[in-house]
């Protein structure tokens, strides 16, 4: 095994499912990873046809609120994030796309440096239909700290309230992220 998938393996091992569904997601991601050093996209917007994303969701755990943005190509209220660039690790992708989406500084200190949740997403840029493997990070922010999602890739921002959630036009999987982080959260609370 290449060693960026070996990486890349070694993550989605340590990922502990929240239900089922996520079960499969890790199961499905690590056959895939034992089949294929092809991970990484190369050519918009789906070649290879299955490849890794970074979701970067900015938590304010005070306040138990996320903030997710109106992504101008999906058309949908998602986290920042993108795809892993290759041989890029994807906590180093968490990174990057923070700084060039959110305009901060990754801190991984809410639940830690392992992603929380992990979702295999079909998805549909330009017509063509894609697999997205998505490792979902939380990083620290603040409500009321004035964060700007970049008007590129965003024409709205909205911080969203854990608990009371309630939007239909969202990453499919997003309300069992907010259960799986909901529970992380009052872990982390005690």
């Amino acid at each position: 095994m290449h060693p960026a998938t070996s990486a890349v393996a070694e993550i989605v091992n340590r990922i502990e499912p929240l239900d089922s569904l996520e079960q499969r997601h890790i199961d499905a991601t690590r056959a895939w990873l034992a089949s294929t050093d092809d991970i990484f996209r190369r050519v918009k917007p789906a070649t290879p046809p299955r490849h890794l994303v970074s979701y970067v969701v900015l938590v304010d755990p005070e306040a138990r609120a996320v903030l997710l943005g109106r992504h101008r190509l999906a058309g949908l209220w998602l986290p920042t994030g993108g795809h892993v660039d290759p041989g890029e690790h994807p906590l180093e992708t968490a990174r990057r796309e923070a700084a060039e989406e959110i305009g901060i500084e990754a801190r991984f200190d809410v639940v830690g440096p392992i992603p929380l949740f992990l979702t295999v997403t079909t998805t549909v840029g330009s017509g063509t239909a894609h697999e997205d493997v998505s490792l979902w990070y939380v990083i620290r922010g603040d409500r009321t700290g004035g964060h700007t999602l970049d008007p590129r890739e965003f024409d709205g921002e909205r911080w969203w309230d854990v608990g009371e959630f309630a939007l239909p036009d969202a990453d499919p999987h997003f309300g069992r992220f907010l259960t799986k982080l909901d529970t992380a959260l009052r872990l982390t609370a005690d």
